[in-house]
């Protein structure tokens, strides 16, 4: 089965096609940071406009790469949500028009559960289920547990800001341009990590959720005080990314540890732009050595069409197409994932 996948969620135009849910045939990924860095931000209108330019080029070079015709695929899958509703709009209304007018079936697709699903297609051997899915973007901080592919026990979840959202704020605080992730590494490379002692956020009465709002503001309040005392330099940036960045990342790795237990986990799957992390993944790796940790390839950790094609077979296995009714949704809350 051919799947012809479309993403449009934020801020990336996004095409693929993808063979039996894992081959990947094509994957084409247009960005447009350069267009929103210097807002600090996607900017909703300008990320649709962008959308409607590329649609239609991104997707004849998937089909050319792929090197298939539309009258080869078998399935169109779409992101229809979480995102922006402009934004979504234009995907799915493509998708819808391709579906109606070369009659093939329709299946959208849960943004979200496609990241989880991304490690999965990165996988070199089968992966054992259940396993534990850590989920971390510029939208979403979560842990889930994944019983098999589409059945899903949301653990914890920030009750704030997402991981990625708080990188932009304290990089724009430190005038570093957007995304703020790459950014704050880079800077973090040269900084004493042990300089500032910044505090995790906890949540009463539930461990495995997260809170990165006060880590912020903590970061907010101790910039202002160094530039009251005119104490600020480069070196102080450096210094305060790489405490930022030590703090957030491990307090992630403590809060998957503590779900690895009670679960008695042997597998985790990362999904989400923030996994692009070198300095993560190395830190997973220094302190889980026994765990399997399933990291998306190169393309597959930011938003991408080939997760969205890829899901979409195996959702279409199980639960066949959806109606040209389908509507785009702004929030997808994460209990509709533990629906089998």
């Amino acid at each position: 089965m051919l799947v012809l996948g479309i993403e449009s969620t934020c801020d990336e135009t996004a095409c693929a096609v993808v063979k039996e849910g894992k081959e990947i045939l094509s994957n084409v990924i247009s960005s447009q940071i350069d267009i929103h860095k210097e807002y600090g931000g996607v900017v909703p209108e300008l990320a649709c406009r962008r959308h409607v330019d590329l649609i239609i080029p991104v997707l004849k070079q998937a089909l050319e790469d792929a090197q298939v015709t539309l009258e080869e695929i078998d399935l169109i899958a779409v992101a229809h949500g979480p995102g922006l509703i402009g934004a979504l709009l234009i995907g799915l209304n493509t998708a819808k028009a391709l579906a109606l007018a070369n009659q093939k079936p329709l299946i959208g697709i849960n943004h979200i559960e496609a990241h989880l699903y991304a490690a999965l297609m990165s996988a070199t051997a089968p992966v054992v289920f259940p396993c534990l899915g850590v989920l971390l973007s510029g939208g979403h901080t979560a842990l889930v547990l994944i019983k098999e592919i589409g059945h899903y026990e949301l653990i914890g979840q920030t009750i704030d800001d997402a991981i990625g959202e708080a990188f932009d704020k304290v990089a724009r605080m430190l005038d570093l341009p957007y995304p703020g992730g790459p950014q704050i590494e880079k800077l973090a490379k040269e900084g004493n990590s042990q300089k500032y002692l910044f505090k995790p956020g906890t949540v009463k009465g539930q461990p495995y959720n997260f809170s990165f709002s006060g880590l912020k503001t903590a970061i907010l309040y101790r910039l202002r005080d160094i530039k009251e005392a005119g104490e600020m330099n480069e070196q102080v940036k450096k210094d305060c990314a790489a405490s930022f960045q030590s703090t957030a990342f491990n307090d992630i790795i403590k809060k998957t540890l503590l779900a690895v237990e009670k679960y008695q986990i042997q597998t985790i799957l990362f999904g989400g732009g923030v996994t692009n992390s070198q300095t993560l993944r190395q830190m997973f790796q220094e302190k889980v050595p026994h765990i399997n940790c399933i990291w998306p390839s190169v393309g597959l950790s930011l938003d991408n069409a080939a997760m969205i094609a890829g899901l979409g077979y195996h959702r279409y296995l199980k639960h066949g197409a959806d109606s040209l009714d389908l509507e785009p949704l702004i929030r997808i809350p994460f209990n509709s994932l533990e629906k089998p």
